[in-house]
């Protein structure tokens, strides 16, 4: 992304945030500058697959903590250079451990915790109509239409790409191709519109409940798409490190971790509340 694109797109997070917080205040009835000494303002850079347990988790915590948190969502490595050039936040949880892999290095990202998994699963339409095999060849099948994430701008893309890679598909793959979505989200919302027949997703957004509806989840061999750890991520220039670990701390206590579950997330033992 050119460096001029992410200076708005910081400029754009850091602008969300101060509205989210006048909003906050008018809607409430509450003076503004009061509102402002009461409440520490937290921002939280969170990829879209994770976004309802970490908003679950801020309403639960906010009042114990005396902080607000804004939640900034979108695809890991966009949220990733928007934190970069705005040095405003305090937590970033991407879709995939190889994106604090990737940027460790720039010392941005300090300490983490382990949330949970996700894995990477093939999405059909409601009660699989077009008969389609549990397989990832399954993705190569030439009667199908087939929408996959950008590799590019988000974790899904990124595991997609790395998947089909690994196992010698992606040239077969992309003959069926009709576009490439820019997260999870998109990704479902092809799939929902009828635009594909399949995708490969993230396995937790399928049981989402705008999308249980529309949306049978193919649970693919760990041995064939391995389940990807799910790391929170303490940002190094976070001006409440101590409210921050606190979310951390909690996203890993047993609550925490039932939320996770609730929401179709792997836990440690690799389980979820969702499994079919």
């Amino acid at each position: 992304m050119p460096k001029s694109l992410l200076s708005i797109a910081a400029s754009l997070a850091i602008a969300f945030l101060s509205a989210c917080s006048q909003e906050n205040a008018h809607d409430n009835g509450v003076d503004e500058s009061q509102t402002a000494s009461k409440r520490t303002e937290m921002l939280i850079y969170c990829g879209i697959t994770m976004v309802k347990p970490i908003k679950e988790m801020a309403t639960l915590l906010e009042p114990e903590l005396g902080a607000k948190f804004t939640i900034i969502q979108g695809g890991s490595e966009d949220l990733y250079q928007s934190l970069k050039f705005a040095r405003k936040g305090d937590l970033y949880l991407p879709g995939s451990a190889s994106y604090r892999e990737k940027h460790l290095a720039e010392g941005l990202l300090g300490e983490f915790v382990e949330l949970g998994y996700n894995q990477a699963a093939l999405f059909v339409q409601k009660n699989n109509p077009k008969e389609i095999v549990a397989q990832l060849d399954s993705l190569a099948r030439k009667d199908l239409k087939v929408v996959i994430g950008d590799p590019g701008s988000g974790s899904i893309g990124r595991e997609t790409r790395n998947l089909l890679d690994k196992h010698g598909l992606y040239e077969a793959v992309r003959k069926n191709i009709i576009f490439l979505a820019t997260d999870s989200r998109n990704l479902n919302h092809a799939l929902k519109e009828g635009t594909a027949d399949v995708t490969l997703n993230w396995r937790a957004t399928g049981f989402f409940e705008e999308n249980r509806q529309k949306i049978s989840v193919l649970d693919l061999d760990p041995d064939v798409a391995p389940p990807k750890k799910l790391l929170l991520n303490l940002l190094t220039f976070s001006a409440h490190p101590e409210l921050a670990k606190g979310f951390m701390q909690f996203a890993v206590s047993d609550a925490g971790q039932a939320i996770m579950r609730r929401h179709g997330f792997l836990d440690g033992q690799l389980r979820s509340d969702h499994q079919e």
